[in-house]
């Protein structure tokens, strides 16, 4: 959809989505991947050798929220996809850089949003549930973007995505 060449995604765990995303790259494709856990960092990084991937991978241990503004510095952008699957209390700030990661056609991809319904039910404190909410109110108001989120329903329940595709200039 996207034919990209340059992916980021934010949050590894042991490296599964990383590996579809990473084996939907083109030759001379690069994804950078974000991972706060060590263990799960290591994990990651053994399943992408296996995958015959460690080349194509450059996996960053530390917070997103430290390693985003990093990747800023580097001037590594724009991305053409940009995966957010981490803590989901801090999508809004993870969301805000990733529009600075992008450029128009950029499309960025919010999983787990939906949270069982949760996201809809006022009375919720969970603090992801209320991540989940900031940054649906960052995307209503974010006149950069089109953006529509997407109801998934499988054996853990229900949850859903957020597709956002850039559409100016930042």
């Amino acid at each position: 959809m996207q034919c990209a060449r340059l992916i980021l995604e934010i949050g590894t765990l042991g490296g599964y989505s990383t590996i579809w995303l990473a084996r939907a790259l083109p030759a001379g494709g690069r994804l950078v991947t974000l991972e706060v856990d060590p263990r799960h960092a290591e994990t990651a990084r053994a399943n992408l050798a296996r995958a015959g991937l460690a080349e194509v991978v450059e996996l960053r241990l530390g917070p997103a929220l430290e390693t985003l503004p990093e990747l800023i510095a580097e001037s590594r952008g724009p991305f053409d996809l940009i995966f957010i699957d981490a803590d989901k209390r801090a999508i809004p700030e993870y969301f805000a850089r990733a529009l600075e990661l992008s450029r128009r056609g950029t499309m960025i991809i919010v999983d787990n949003v939906v949270r069982n319904g949760a996201v809809a039910d006022p009375a919720s404190t969970d603090p992801a549930v209320l991540g989940v909410r900031r940054f649906h109110q960052l995307l209503a108001a974010e006149r950069r973007v089109s953006a529509t989120t997407i109801q998934t329903v499988g054996s853990k329940g229900y949850d859903g995505f957020t597709l956002a595709l850039v559409i100016a200039d930042l």
